[in-house]
């Protein structure tokens, strides 16, 4: 499937209104941006106009919204404009905001989504950077919100809540996440709240904004707005929250995520784990076997890494090792019982470990790694032609240029073999 191109907005889009939790008035104008500059707060009301980018690194609080600090400041209550741009596919924006929080307006996305369709999006010559789920990815978050997300050819968010309130209670709905189906199904929904907690949230400070103007409340009897605008507005409206927080990744989105009991908390968990897992992929992609002989000194018949198929600097990494007949030690070791020679298994796995350990210094293709000692090696099944190995080594310490790390290899699922080891970085 091939990918767009980056937009930004055509023209400046502008809301203005009251701040939910800060109860301030609040102007955000949403204007064209640069490739590859992302999303981007600009608090115009603050000396410096400070910047605060909409990415995960930022996040500083995700209690009743998500807010975002940067460079002094902080932006409350991001999810909803965040949620608006991602649906339409605005990559690159200036968000430049006169208050800490953009205005709630009626507290759906609906008034994001529509200042944004009014001012157009502009096509860029960069490709949009799209974040796929490779592999099922699984959190559990806090008050019992837990999360897997699965591949899949589009974005699609299947989510359940569950509130001990009549007018709630339990919701299960399926959604896609493109311009007209969060629009149509998604984009009014409004933010709700319970009238028991105003007390307290005010005292705190929260929820000074909130009004039935711009929220559901309920209280023991019901709903005291006049009317939803979907039975399910509250589960809806969760499901548009999720949008807002995964757009954090920095990205495009593509997978399934099933959510149960979605929280801002856990949103940002999910973000993160799935932005981890695009990480290492990508780190990987960039290590193959050529940069491999750039890091590691051996060659034929000794170099036992053919691949790097996931890796985290500092923390772990994977390493892919095809095993075929005609790999040289099978011709004695043994021609009639053809076995991968124990210490040929350690020495591959020792080698995606110096790969990991090379990723730690500078110049790394003027040092070499030295093994100083192997501890619970275990091998626990033959490794044969045709068997494709990896290696998932973890650093478990660094101290200057001495590395202690674990590791184990599988065939298809089985564990071959683990061992322990430490090593140091020397210069050539």
């Amino acid at each position: 499937m091939a990918l767009d191109n980056q937009h930004t907005v055509a023209t400046t889009a502008v809301l203005e209104g009251i701040g939910i939790h800060s109860g301030r008035e609040s102007r955000i104008a949403i204007k064209p941006a640069r490739e590859n500059s992302g999303i981007v707060f600009r608090r115009t009301d603050l000396p410096g106009r400070p910047a605060v980018p909409a990415v995960l690194d930022n996040v500083t609080g995700t209690h009743l919204g998500t807010r975002l600090g940067a460079d002094g400041a902080e932006v409350l209550t991001v999810e909803h404009v965040l949620a608006a741009l991602a649906a339409l596919q605005v990559d690159n924006a200036v968000l430049e905001l006169e208050g800490p929080e953009p205005p709630i307006v009626d507290g759906s996305f609906a008034p994001y989504v529509q200042a944004v369709r009014r001012a157009g999006r502009r096509e860029q010559s960069a490709k949009a950077t799209l974040i796929e789920v490779s592999s099922p990815v699984s959190v559990d978050a806090e008050a019992q919100a837990s999360y897997v997300a699965v591949p899949d050819d589009g974005y699609r968010i299947s989510a359940t809540i569950d509130f001990a309130h009549g007018a709630v209670g339990r919701q299960y709905g399926a959604f896609s996440v493109d311009a007209d189906s969060f629009q149509n199904g998604l984009a009014e929904a409004r933010t709700f709240g319970f009238a028991a907690d105003a007390d307290a949230l005010h005292a705190r400070g929260l929820a000074l904004g909130a009004s039935l103007e711009n929220t559901v409340v309920l209280d023991d009897e019901g709903v005291l707005n006049s009317e939803l605008r979907f039975g399910d507005e509250f589960l809806r409206h969760k499901v548009g929250d999720l949008v807002g927080d995964l757009a954090l990744m920095g990205a495009r989105f593509r997978g399934h995520v099933v959510a149960e009991r979605p929280s801002h908390e856990g949103n940002v968990e999910l973000a993160r784990a799935i932005r981890r897992q695009h990480d290492r992929a990508a780190q990987a992609g960039r290590i193959g076997i050529r940069r491999i002989m750039e890091y590691l000194p051996h060659r034929y018949p000794m170099l036992l890494v053919d691949r790097i198929i996931e890796f985290e600097p500092r923390r772990r990494i994977v390493g892919l090792k095809n095993v075929t007949i005609n790999e040289p030690f099978f011709g004695g070791h043994f021609p009639e019982h053809p076995v991968m020679p124990g210490v040929l298994v350690v020495e591959a796995m020792a080698q995606v470990g110096g790969l990991l350990l090379m990723d730690s210094v500078e110049n790394p293709q003027d040092k070499v790694v030295y093994f100083m000692s192997l501890d619970n090696v275990k091998w626990r099944r033959p490794i044969t032609p045709g068997d494709q190995v990896l290696f998932e080594l973890e650093m478990l310490n660094l101290r200057s240029r001495i590395c202690k790390m674990k590791g184990k290899g599988t065939v298809d699922g089985q564990v071959v073999a683990q061992a322990e080891m430490i090593a140091r970085i020397v210069d050539k």
